[in-house]
C-alpha cells in the first residue's frame, strides 16, 4: 500500500490491530511532526528512511514485532534519525526482534531529544559513552535488555535527566560517582543487574529522588547513613544484596515513603523506633536478614500498612497487640523467628493462617491455627519476665560478666596467648581443631542413639553436638559400599575449594583405616523434600521462590564463580537443606565432578538419581554444567507442582516435564500445588498463578533435551530474580 500525503503533520494510529510491514512510502510525508504506530502488530524491518522526516518531533513504535535493519548489529535506523533535528521523543520499546547493540552514533541524535525508550528489545553489548551527548535528555529507559559492561560515567553529563531505567540487564562494576551529579534525578532503577561494591553515599545528596531501586545486585557494606537526607523518597528497594550493618537510625525522616524493601540481606540489630514516623508506609519487607530484638509496638501506628514481612530473622518477644489496628494489613509474615506468647485475634489477624507464624519458639493462639491454647495470664507473665530481666537480672548479669571477662583476660595472657576464640561464630572454632573418632562417638552418643537425619547411597547422616554446644551434622560413610572411598575423597576435594553462603559448609573430617566421616554445618529445618511432602509443613510462593533463587545462586557459583568449575551431578530436594532462617544450602557433593578448563563435559559411570538426570547423563554418562541446569529445571517443576518426577502418574511417554509442558498456560491450576492457591483471594490467586507460569516456563527452558539449547545458571538466576520482583510488585498492587 502506497502512502503519499506530503501535507500530513500527524499520523496517530497506535492501539489498533494493524499488521504487516511499515510502508517505506511513509517517508514521503515530509511535514510529519508526530508519528505514532505503537501497540499494533507491525513486523519486518524498521525503515531506515524515517530520517527523511526532517520535521519529526515524536516517533513512537513501541509494542510491535519490528526487527532492526538488515545489518541488525548496527541498528542503522537510529543513525538515519540523526537527520531529525527536532526529535524530542524516540520510543521503540517492547520490540523483541530489534536485537543488536546500541551504536556509538546514538550520540548524533537530536540535541532536542528528551525521551529515549528502548526497553525489552534484546539489546546487547555495552552502553555507548556517546549517550552523554544527549544533554537535554529527561528520561533514559533501556531496561530489560541484555546490556553488559559498566555504567558509562558520561551519563553524569545528562544534567536534566529525571528518570534512569537500567534494570533487568547484566551490567557489572560499581555505581559511578558521576551519577551523583544528576541533581534532577527522580527515578533511578538499577534492579536485577550484577552491580557490586558499596552503594555510593553521595546518592543521599540527590534529594530529588522519589524512586530508588537497587535490588537484586551484589552491593555490600552498610546502607549509607546519608540516605536519610532523601526526605521526599517514595519507594526504596535495596533487596537481595549483601548489605550488612544496621537499618539507618533516622529512617523516620522518610516522612512520605510508601514502599521499603530491605529483604534478603545481612542486616543486623534492631528496627529503629523512628519507624513509627512513617505514616504513609504501605509496604515493608525486612525478611531474610539477621535483625533481632522485639517487634516495635509503634508498628500499630502505621495504619495504612498493607504488606508486612518480618520472616526469617531473629526477632524475639511477643507479637504486639497494637498490630490489630492495622485494618488494611492483608499480608503479614513473622515466620521463622524466636517469638513467643499469644497471637492477637483482632483486626486483620482473623484472616491469617499458620503459615504467617510457623517456625517460632512458643507461640500460642486460636484453635484454627493448630497451636497450643494460651493461658489467660501467659502474656502477663511474659511481660513480668521481661521486666524482671530488664531491671534485676540484666544488671547483675552484666556485673558478673564483667568480672568474668577480667579473670579470663589475665588467664588467657598467661596460658593461651596463641588461641583466639571467636565467640560470635562457633563454627569458626571447629574449623581449626582436629576432631577424633572418640569426639564424634561422644557427640552422637555412639551414633546408634543419635537422631538419624538421612540415609544416602554411601552412608548415613546423624545429628551431633560437641561439648561446647556446637550442633553439627555428621556424615558417616559406609565403607562396605562400593564407591564410598571415592565418594569421600571427591567430597573432601570439592568442599575444600568452594565456599558460598548457599552451600553447606564443611567443618572438619575424621579419617582412619576403618572409619571416614565429614562434619558439616547443621541445618535445623531439614530438607526441601521434608517441606514439600511432610504433613503440617507448608511453603508459600515467596518462600519457594527464595529457595529456588538461593539454589540457583549456589549452582551459578559452582559453574561460573571460581577457577575450577564444579558439576554437582545430584540435584534433588533431599540435597537442598534449610537453615534456621529458611535460607537454602546445597549439599551432598559425593558424586560431584571438578571440571578442568578443557573439560566442559566428561564421562562417568556413576549414576545420579533417576528422574533428575539429564538425558545425556543417563544414556552416555556425560557430566557437564548443562546437566545440572537440566536437573534444576526438574527441581523447579517439582517445587511448584509438589510432584516427584518418579510419581506413579508418570508412566510411558508421560513425564513430569511433558505434564507441565502440556498444562501451561491453559490448565495451570491442574499442575500447580493446590496448597498455594487454596483460600487465596482472587487477586492474590492471580498473582501466584502468574508467577508460577513464568517459573514453569523457565523450568522448561532449563530442561531442554539438547544441552546446547539450555540456558546457563547466570541467566537462570537473573530471570528468577526478575520473576520475584514482578511477584512482589503484583502482590502489593493487588493486595
Amino acid at each position: 500500500m502506497g502512502l503519499w500525503l506530503p501535507k500530513l503533520e500527524q499520523l496517530l494510529i497506535g492501539g489498533n490491530e494493524l499488521n504487516g510491514a511499515i510502508p517505506t512510502s511513509i517517508s514521503n510525508a515530509s511535514k510529519l511532526t508526530r508519528l505514532d504506530l505503537s501497540s499494533n502488530s507491525f513486523s519486518g524491518y524498521t525503515p531506515i528512511d524515517l530520517g527523511n522526516l526532517r520535521n519529526l518531533q515524536q516517533l513512537n513504535l513501541h509494542s510491535n514485532n519490528l526487527a532492526s535493519t538488515l545489518s541488525s548489529q548496527e541498528m542503522s535506523f537510529i543513525s538515519s534519525l540523526a537527520n531529525c533535528k527536532a526529535l524530542r521523543l524516540l520510543d521503540f520499546n517492547d520490540n523483541p526482534l530489534i536485537d543488536g547493540e546500541l551504536p556509538i552514533f546514538i550520540g548524533n541524535l537530536s540535541i532536542s531529544l528528551q525521551i529515549f525508550d528502548a526497553s525489552a528489545c534484546k539489546i546487547g553489548g555495552n552502553i555507548p559513552g556517546e549517550i552523554g551527548n544527549l544533554s537535554n535528555l529527561i528520561s533514559l529507559e533501556i531496561e530489560n535488555n541484555e546490556l553488559i559492561g559498566s555504567i558509562p560515567t558520561t551519563i553524569g553529563r545528562l544534567e536534566k535527566l529525571q528518570g534512569l531505567h537500567l534494570d533487568g540487564n547484566k551490567l557489572e562494576g560499581s555505581i559511578p560517582y558521576e551519577l551523583c551529579r544528576l541533581k534532577s534525578l527522580g527515578f533511578l532503577y538499577l534492579t536485577a543487574n550484577k552491580l557490586a561494591g558499596p552503594i555510593p553515599a553521595c546518592l543521599g545528596d540527590l534529594v530529588s529522588l522519589r524512586h530508588l531501586h537497587l535490588g537484586s545486585n551484589k552491593f555490600a557494606n552498610s546502607i549509607p547513613s546519608t540516605f536519610t537526607r532523601l526526605i521526599d523518597i517514595l519507594q526504596l528497594n535495596l533487596s537481595s544484596n549483601f548489605l550488612s550493618g544496621s537499618i539507618p537510625i533516622d529512617i523516620g525522616k522518610w516522612k512520605v515513603v510508601t514502599i521499603i524493601d530491605f529483604s534478603e540481606n545481612q542486616l543486623l540489630n534492631e528496627i529503629p523506633s523512628t519507624i513509627g514516623d512513617l505514616k504513609d508506609l504501605t509496604y515493608l519487607s525486612l525478611s531474610g536478614n539477621r535483625l533481632q530484638g522485639s517487634i516495635p509496638e509503634l508498628f500499630g501506628e502505621l495504619t495504612g500498612l498493607q504488606f508486612l514481612d518480618l520472616s526469617r530473622n531473629k526477632f524475639s518477644g511477643i507479637i504486639p497487640k497494637s498490630l490489630q489496628r492495622l485494618l488494611y494489613l492483608e499480608y503479614f509474615n513473622v515466620s521463622f523467628n524466636r517469638l513467643h506468647g499469644e497471637i492477637p485475634n483482632g483486626g486483620p489477624f482473623a484472616n491469617y493462617s499458620i503459615q504467617s507464624f510457623m517456625g517460632n519458639e512458643a507461640l500460642c493462639g486460636a484453635p484454627r491455627l493448630q497451636l497450643p491454647p494460651c493461658t489467660s495470664n501467659s502474656t502477663k507473665h511474659s511481660r513480668k519476665a521481661t521486666k524482671l530481666l530488664e531491671f534485676i537480672l540484666l544488671p547483675v548479669g552484666s556485673t558478673l560478666l564483667t568480672l568474668a571477662i577480667i579473670v579470663l583476660f589475665f588467664q588467657s595472657r598467661r596460658k593461651h596467648l596463641k588461641q583466639k576464640i571467636d565467640q560470635e561464630n562457633s563454627i569458626g572454632l571447629a574449623k581449626w581443631r582436629r576432631i577424633t573418632y572418640q569426639e564424634l562417638h561422644q557427640a552422637t552418643n555412639g551414633f546408634c542413639e543419635s537422631k538419624l537425619l538421612g540415609v544416602g547411597s554411601f552412608g548415613s547422616v546423624y545429628q551431633g553436638a560437641f561439648l561446647d554446644g556446637l550442633n553439627v551434622a555428621i556424615k558417616v560413610f559406609n565403607l562396605e559400599v562400593e564407591g564410598s572411598f571415592k565418594s569421600f575423597g571427591v567430597e573432601c576435594e570439592v568442599l575444600r575449594y568452594i565456599r558460598h553462603r548457599n552451600l553447606v559448609k564443611i567443618i572438619s573430617s575424621c579419617c582412619n583405616v576403618d572409619f571416614k566421616a565429614l562434619v558439616l554445618e547443621f541445618m535445623p529445618n531439614g530438607s526441601l523434600e521434608k517441606w514439600l511432602y511432610s504433613h503440617n509443613y507448608f511453603l508459600d510462593m515467596l518462600c519457594r521462590l527464595n529457595i529456588m533463587i538461593e539454589v540457583a545462586s549456589a549452582l551459578e557459583y559452582l559453574h561460573h564463580g571460581q577457577t575450577i568449575p564444579v558439576a554437582h551431578c545430584d540435584l534433588k530436594p533431599s540435597n537442598v537443606l534449610l537453615d534456621e532462617d529458611m535460607v537454602a544450602h546445597l549439599g551432598d557433593f559425593g558424586i560431584a565432578r571438578l571440571l578442568g578448563e578443557e573439560d566442559s563435559a566428561v564421562q562417568t559411570i556413576t549414576l545420579a538419581t533417576i528422574g533428575y538426570m539429564a538425558p545425556e547423563y543417563g544414556t552416555q554418562g556425560i557430566v557437564s554444567m548443562k546437566g545440572d541446569v537440566y536437573s534444576f529445571g526438574i527441581l523447579l517443576m517439582e517445587t511448584l507442582t509438589r510432584k516427584k518426577p518418579t510419581d506413579e502418574i508418570f508412566i510411558g511417554e508421560m513425564s513430569l516435564k511433558h505434564w507441565v509442558n502440556e498444562s501451561i498456560p491453559s490448565a495451570l491450576s491442574q499442575v500447580v500445588d493446590a496448597n498455594l492457591l487454596i483460600g487465596k483471594r482472587e487477586r492474590e490467586h492471580f498473582a501466584i498463578k502468574d508467577c508460577a507460569s513464568f517459573v514453569l516456563q523457565l523450568a522448561l527452558k532449563c530442561s531442554e533435551e539438547l544441552p546446547e539449547e539450555r540456558i546457563d545458571m547466570k541467566n537462570v538466576v537473573a530471570k528468577l530474580k526478575k520473576i520475584k520482583i514482578k511477584f512482589l510488585k503484583d502482590s502489593n498492587m493487588r493486595a
